[in-house]
């Protein structure tokens, strides 16, 4: 019977759950924003927000809490470094999700979870930068990645054009004659 169960079983035994919740919660707290299933992203919120919350008391005995139930020093180390600071002024609800389109394979609900203000690392070398309005995060497109996106297309066409540019002339095509005729004594012999 599910008499008090507040949470879902994900139809795994509770040792996985665990193990699936804390893989979770290290790549959220690590990339600051994943995609998974909405439920999973339900049940992630109450895990993380949790930890978050453990960071701001900052005693050591939240530390060695936290890392009883994460056993992953960076993960620690940036809650009570990076995040517990950004949120100290709030008093909960550090994670924000958006409903995505549904998975094309098995049709699940499928979301982003991310950090209220998450900083994401920068794709290639640079400063990190705030994340765009919702609707381009559920787009996945920025206008600095097609600003970007549109240069890489014009140096590849001008790289293009400057190898047709430098590349020999080839030789002239034999006349139709000589051609014909050749095929003729390849073939009588």
């Amino acid at each position: 019977m599910r008499h008090g169960a507040r949470t879902q079983s994900f139809s795994r035994p509770f040792n996985q759950r665990k193990w699936l919740f804390r893989n979770l919660a290290v790549s959220l707290v690590e990339h600051e924003r994943i995609v998974t299933t909405l439920a999973k992203a339900k049940e992630l919120r109450r895990v993380v927000e949790k930890a978050v919350t453990l960071g701001k008391r900052g005693t050591m005995a939240d530390r060695r809490l936290l890392m009883s139930r994460f056993p992953n020093e960076e993960l620690v180390t940036k809650i009570f470094s990076v995040l517990a600071p950004r949120f100290s002024t709030r008093s909960g609800g550090y994670t924000r999700i958006y409903r995505m389109s549904r998975r094309p394979g098995d049709n699940a609900e499928m979301a982003i979870i991310e950090f209220i203000d998450a900083v994401l690392k920068p794709a290639g070398p640079g400063p990190a930068k705030t994340l765009p309005k919702a609707d381009r995060i559920k787009k996945g497109v920025t206008k600095e990645a097609s600003e970007e996106k549109k240069a890489k297309k014009e140096a590849k066409s001008a790289a293009k054009t400057a190898a047709k540019a430098a590349a020999p002339a080839k030789a002239k095509k034999a006349p139709a004659k000589a051609k014909t005729a050749a095929k003729k004594s390849s073939k009588s012999r």
